[in-house]
C-alpha cells in the first residue's frame, strides 16, 4: 500500500515522523509531498496510492480522477469542505476527518484573540479585562467546549448557542445554553466563532445577526472565512465604531479592512488555528492511525462522505 502525505502546508517534522512509523510499522509505503506550488504537482504525486493524508489541501474532481487507485482521503482536522465529498463517493473514495485533535490549539487562539482585542491590540492605550464579560460560544463542539474551559479562568459568564448539541449538555458543563443565535448575539459581547462552512452557514453571519451586538462587540472567527458575510460586515463594522472583528483566516476584502480599520480589525497572515507542534502531530497521527486501521480492518468510524 501507497500513502502520500501532501501538505502545502507542512506538518512538523515530528509529526511526520509519527506519521511514517505508523505506516512503516503496518507494512506501507509512504511519500511526502510538502510546500508545493502547482496542482500540477499534486496531480502527479497522486498517480499510484491508495491514501492520502492532507491539512488544508484541496481534493477536487481533478485529484480523483488523477488518483485511480485512491481509496481513502483523511484531513488532518476537524473542517473538510476543502474535499469534494459528492465526487469522492462517485469514485468510491472514503473521506475522513480527524475531529477533536486540534481543538485545544485552535481553543487557545480564541483565547489569544480576546485578550488582544480586549487589550487594544497592545497599542499602549489603557482596554479592558475578560472578567465578568459575556462570551458567546456559536457551536458547542469540541473547539466550543475548550474556549469554554479556557474562558472559565478568566472569570467570563458563559453562554453558547449550537443547533445539534442538546442543550442539557451545555448547561451540565456550566455554559448556559441559548436557543437561537439570535438570542446568543443579543446577549454577549464577545462572540467566539465555531460553526462549519455548509450551504446553510456560508454567508449567515451578516449585518442584521451582528447588529444585535451589544456595545464594544467583539467577533472572533476560527472557523471558517466562507460564514462571514464580508461586505455586510465591513457595512456593519463602518455604521458600528465600537466594533472589532479578529481572525485567523485572511478575508477576500483584506485590504479593504485593513485600510478602514486597522485599529479594529486583526487576521493572521495565514489559517493558525491547528499551528502548534502538538496539534501538527496529534492530528498527523491520528490521520495515519484511521488510514491504517481502514486499509487493514475496513474501520470507517469517522467517515463524512
Amino acid at each position: 500500500m501507497k500513502i502520500l502525505i501532501a501538505t502545502e502546508k507542512p506538518f512538523a517534522t515530528e509529526a511526520v515522523k509519527g506519521i511514517q512509523q505508523v505506516f512503516g510499522n503496518a507494512g506501507m509505503e509512504t511519500s511526502l509531498l510538502e510546500k508545493y506550488t502547482a496542482k500540477a504537482q499534486l496531480l502527479e504525486a497522486v498517480k499510484q496510492v491508495d491514501a492520502i493524508i492532507i491539512r488544508s489541501d484541496i481534493i477536487d474532481a481533478d485529484v480523483f480522477e488523477a488518483a485511480q487507485n485512491l481509496k481513502i482521503v483523511v484531513r488532518a482536522g476537524a473542517g473538510y469542505d476543502n474535499v469534494d465529498l459528492e465526487t469522492a463517493t462517485a469514485h468510491n473514495v472514503v473521506v475522513m476527518n480527524t475531529p477533536g485533535q486540534n481543538s485545544n490549539a485552535v481553543a487557545e487562539l480564541a483565547a489569544g484573540l480576546m485578550v488582544y482585542a480586549a487589550r487594544n491590540f497592545y497599542d499602549g492605550t489603557s482596554g479592558s479585562e475578560l472578567m465578568g464579560k459575556k462570551l458567546g460560544i456559536h457551536a458547542y463542539g469540541n473547539v466550543g467546549r475548550n474556549v469554554a474551559r479556557i474562558a472559565k479562568g478568566f472569570g467570563m459568564e458563559l453562554y453558547a448557542y449550537d443547533a445539534f448539541c442538546p442543550a442539557g449538555i451545555i448547561e451540565n458543563e456550566g455554559v448556559k445554553a441559548l436557543s437561537s443565535a439570535e438570542e446568543l448575539y443579543e446577549t454577549c459581547q464577545y462572540v467566539s466563532l465555531h460553526i462549519p462552512a455548509t450551504p446553510a452557514t456560508k454567508n449567515s453571519i451578516n449585518y442584521a445577526l451582528l447588529n444585535r451586538m451589544p456595545g464594544k462587540a467583539v467577533l472572533i472567527n476560527t472557523a471558517r472565512k466562507e460564514v462571514i458575510h464580508e461586505a455586510e460586515l465591513v457595512e456593519l463594522m463602518e455604521d458600528r465604531p465600537d466594533f472589532k472583528y479578529l481572525t485567523d483566516i485572511v478575508p477576500g476584502n483584506d485590504a479593504e479592512m485593513k485600510a478602514k480599520f486597522p485599529k479594529r480589525y486583526f487576521t493572521t497572515p495565514k489559517k493558525m488555528g491547528a499551528q502548534t507542534t502538538e496539534a501538527n502531530n496529534n492530528a498527523g497521527i491520528a490521520a495515519a492511525n484511521q488510514i491504517a486501521g481502514f486499509l487493514l480492518k475496513g474501520d470507517t468510524k469517522f467517515r463524512v462522505n
